[in-house]
């Protein structure tokens, strides 16, 4: 698991499962950035092979702290088998998901909550 800041946005990168350890990792992330005011969170979800209940309950709870600290969250890099996930509970409907940084970057120009 690592975290990368730069700018006023912040990279969180958790490693193979979010389950309950991960979701754990998540969370404690999320709490010791909120403070800090960054304005874009992203979390890059391309090394995660495994997500369960718990991850989506750490990365659901990620966003309302996001949102209540005024900052966007935002899934880069989902795999297949998470991107099911995030499709058939409609949580792709939920989150802002973009296929990777680059695809992110194309999209600033169009959302200005991005630029």
């Amino acid at each position: 698991m690592a975290s990368t800041e730069q700018r006023q946005e912040i990279l969180l990168q958790p490693q193979g499962r979010l389950d309950l350890a991960g979701g754990v990792w998540l969370k404690q992330q999320i709490a010791m950035i909120a403070p800090r005011r960054y304005k874009l969170w992203l979390i890059d979800m391309s090394s995660v092979e495994f997500i369960d209940s718990a991850g989506l309950v750490a990365l659901a709870q990620g966003m309302k702290t996001a949102t209540q600290s005024g900052a966007s969250l935002i899934l880069l890099g989902l795999r297949p088998a998470a991107k099911l996930i995030f499709e058939i509970t409609q949580l792709d409907r939920v989150f802002t998901i973009f296929e990777n940084y680059d695809a992110l970057q194309l999209s600033r120009n169009l959302i200005p909550a991005l630029a």
